[in-house]
């Protein structure tokens, strides 16, 4: 068993991340595993079906602490600890400070740590920590569900979506959010959404909206996600709101926005979550943006936050704006232009910082993502060369300045386009 450190920078935060295993490391059932009382403390075991939405809080205290004899208060025989020769509450900091790619291997050494890995206690315990690994997932189109971990350099393929016909060849959007990636669709009896957990590895429905959509902004912080906007059943342009909490398995209903718009994208900034772009009807394109204030509960209109630079494009034709935040300032990736632009938040403008490595407006954005993934921006693009359609990730980090693009990985026999594409950190 190898305990892997990763120190990007001195918050001790660890790039690379996910639960899933490969195939052959795949482990079903559950077993009860004995947590320490405090566990309920610490974490606040909550009720899925409760309407309240609020985020447990973490208390300081240790969940379990032995005795100078080698026994646990609860009489745990030392032989019986979770790594020989440490006490619990010191192994459960190892293990949570260790990569989450090895989560798969400690499952399959014994029910106890089969146990602790199902039980979600090492993620709560990692955030506690200020621990976080990313890890990329990706649906191209010649493969199914995939992810990557960029510190380990490795590819696991997830289980196949348990859906029909409908939904695997429909137009999806992905989200993730917590230890979920959620995916939504349409199934022959209507809107649809996939959740696939880190815990079990594998498939299962997610409650729906209260008010089902598509095309919509969308974006998440720890275990609650907002999702804004996007069109309902019958083709119309919606304003309204949902947050979603990942912890308790619910939706709840937001103030709607300051104006109706699809096709839009959303991330958080300064602690706040924005909508940007997009259109509030077929042929009219929104410059402005709605900033939602997670306190007060309470949009705010930003005149021209986000500028067309395409004017002379078919409006319906464009994807919703590729944008990211990392480290708390917000880029993005011209879909005319080909360039990487980065907001002026005192301004509300935009300046130009760098190329985009591959191509965005040969295909008017769609099939390209850009994303945040720690400290760096991600460009994920297909490519035709002679040995067939590959994917390539490429990375660049704005606090190296002008660095050229790292390729961080090429997947071949992935085809050329980028259908969804999340990242999550955990």
């Amino acid at each position: 068993m190898v305990f892997r450190y990763s120190l990007e920078d001195s918050t001790r935060k660890t790039e690379g991340a996910g639960c899933e295993s490969p195939v052959t490391n795949n482990v079903q059932g559950c077993v009860m595993l004995q947590l320490p009382k405090s566990y309920d403390e610490d974490f606040g075991m909550s009720q899925r079906n409760g309407k309240e939405m609020h985020t447990p809080m973490l208390k300081k205290n240790k969940p379990i602490i032995m005795a100078s004899s080698g026994a646990n208060q609860n009489g745990q025989a030392p032989d019986d600890s979770f790594l020989p020769g440490l006490t619990d509450d010191a192994a459960l900091d190892v293990l949570a400070w260790s990569s989450r790619s090895d989560y798969p291997n400690l499952a399959c050494l014994n029910k106890k740590f089969k146990s602790l890995i199902g039980s979600g206690y090492l993620y709560k315990l990692r955030r506690r920590l200020g621990v976080i690994e990313h890890w990329v997932y990706l649906a191209c189109i010649l493969m199914p569900w995939e992810a990557f971990d960029p510190f380990g350099q490795r590819w696991m393929r997830l289980p196949r979506m348990p859906c029909d016909e409908c939904f695997t060849y429909a137009d999806k959007e992905s989200l993730a959010v917590g230890t979920e990636l959620l995916v939504f669709g349409r199934e022959l009896s209507g809107f649809a959404i996939w959740m696939y957990s880190l815990l079990t590895r594998d498939w299962a429905r997610c409650p729906l909206m209260n008010l089902p959509r598509c095309l919509f902004g969308s974006s998440s912080l720890g275990e609650v996600a907002i999702v804004a906007g996007g069109s309902d059943k019958n083709g119309r342009v919606l304003k309204s709101a949902e947050l979603y909490n990942s912890e308790l398995g619910v939706w709840q209903t937001l103030p709607d926005m300051t104006v109706a718009r699809k096709l839009c994208s959303g991330f958080f900034l300064d602690g706040k979550f924005y909508v940007i772009g997009g259109m509030s009807s077929h042929t009219a394109r929104l410059t402005c943006g709605d900033e939602y204030d997670m306190e007060t509960r309470t949009w705010r209109r930003v005149e021209n936050m986000y500028p067309v630079s395409d004017a002379g494009r078919e409006p319906a034709m464009c994807s919703p704006p590729l944008v990211a935040v990392v480290n708390n300032q917000l880029y993005s990736a011209d879909q005319a232009t080909n360039e990487v632009k980065k907001y002026d938040k005192i301004n509300n403008s935009w300046t130009i910082v760098k190329r985009l490595p591959v191509r965005a407006d040969s295909s008017n954005g769609w099939g390209l993502a850009f994303k945040a993934c720690g400290n760096s921006l991600l460009v994920i693009g297909g490519h035709r060369g002679p040995e067939g359609e590959v994917i390539v990730l490429h990375a660049w980090n704005p606090n190296y300045g002008n660095q050229d693009w790292n390729v961080l990985s090429v997947r071949e026999r992935a085809g050329a386009f980028v259908y969804n594409c999340a990242v999550m950190g955990c």
